[in-house]
């Protein structure tokens, strides 16, 4: 009988043991609260000085960091899982790989700073603010999405981001109007606070762009814009180029130009496979060498920032949280058909619209 009370008191005890035990591991490990970092030199073009080449992250920067690129990366893997699915139709580009760029960008500019980009931009519009909730449900459509289920992956707005737009380029003249329209005349848009960022994934959809670019040296393009470029798969090279440049235009020097060198793991969108033009070796190399989770995680670790069993317990809430983002989003109702003409006008008129039929007809009153 003692044996059998003394074996149920371990089983309990143990059993207590073992659900807190990471937690306890956590708590007696001694953290720093920062460490310095050196990060890749930047390269210039019709600049005298650049971004530091060492750089400062806090305990609490860096477990920031992490959190927001691993919810970009588990968003867009489920994004490809619910459009295998047929969840999500049509155009859809994935970030995964380019996760320091959003977040870097992020970390270097001000909440009120205005941001506009091109169609990859899930990844933006989280670090903008938008939840993974409403952005997978204006993937699928849903009336819970962003933009009301009538935006899709390539037209995605939050407070200060202007998307999501789906023609190349359209960002450049679209901003710089925007620009203009503040300035009010163009003498005075010279001094504004304005940077070009081209994330170069090295592909332009499925064509290197070794084969297809007359100069790679896409930060000296601007011409007589002065331009850098930068490790885009780090996120600390990330966040100080672009504080650097939110510097220089905010001391009213003008315009710069930043390349960031960044990575796709998807193909260009989820038609591409993505291995017709480069290999699954290539793709291998990128993840083992330069993943931009990987490194600052690794980064952290070393220098006793944070554990690997704290890394862990993120990673499980943040599968937890996009798994509920995807279930909303595959169960929230679609928007109602007379909602359709919503939106496009200011005063909303009364919308009409010829169907595949042009005899029928669908009215709106708004």
């Amino acid at each position: 009988m003692k044996k059998m009370l003394a074996a149920a008191v371990s089983r309990v005890l143990s059993g207590v043991a073992q659900k807190p035990a990471s937690r306890v591991l956590v708590a007696s490990c001694n953290y720093s609260n920062d460490a310095t970092f050196e990060i890749k030199k930047c390269d210039l073009y019709r600049l005298e000085e650049g971004p530091p080449v060492t750089t400062v992250l806090t305990r609490e920067d860096g477990l920031k960091y992490y959190r927001m690129m691993q919810t970009i990366r588990r968003m867009e893997l489920k994004a490809d899982q619910l459009y295998k699915q047929k969840f999500i139709r049509g155009f859809c580009h994935l970030c995964d790989g380019q996760e320091a760029c959003c977040v870097g960008l992020e970390a270097g500019i001000n909440p009120t700073d205005h941001v506009i980009t091109s169609y990859r931009a899930h990844g933006l519009c989280y670090t903008r603010g938008l939840s993974v909730r409403a952005i997978l449900a204006e993937l699928t459509g849903r009336r819970g999405g962003c933009a009301k289920g009538k935006g899709g992956s390539m037209h995605m707005y939050a407070k200060n981001f202007y998307g999501g737009n789906g023609i190349v380029g359209a960002q450049g003249p679209l901003g710089a109007g925007g620009q203009i329209f503040e300035a009010y005349n163009m003498a005075a848009l010279w001094k504004l606070p304005c940077v070009f960022v081209c994330e170069n994934n090295l592909y332009g959809m499925g064509t290197s762009a070794e084969r297809a670019a007359a100069s790679t040296d896409y930060y000296k393009r601007g011409h007589f814009i002065p331009g850098l470029r930068v490790d885009g798969m780090d996120v600390l090279c990330v966040r100080e180029a672009t504080r650097f440049a939110a510097d220089y235009c905010r001391s009213e020097k003008g315009p710069i130009v930043m390349e960031l060198q960044t990575y796709r793991y998807h193909g260009h969108s989820m038609s591409d496979p993505g291995v017709s033009y480069r290999t699954r070796q290539e793709i291998q190399n990128v993840r083992s060498k330069s993943d931009p989770i990987m490194l600052l995680k690794d980064r952290m670790v070393n220098s006793k920032l944070a554990t690997v069993e704290e890394f862990k317990e993120i990673d499980v809430e943040v599968r937890k949280e996009i798994n509920d983002a995807a279930h909303f989003a595959t169960t929230d109702p679609e928007p109602p058909l007379e909602e359709l003409g919503h939106h496009i006008y200011w005063d909303n008129p009364p919308f009409e619209v010829r169907g595949a039929s042009q005899w029928i007809k669908f009215k709106s009153l708004s």
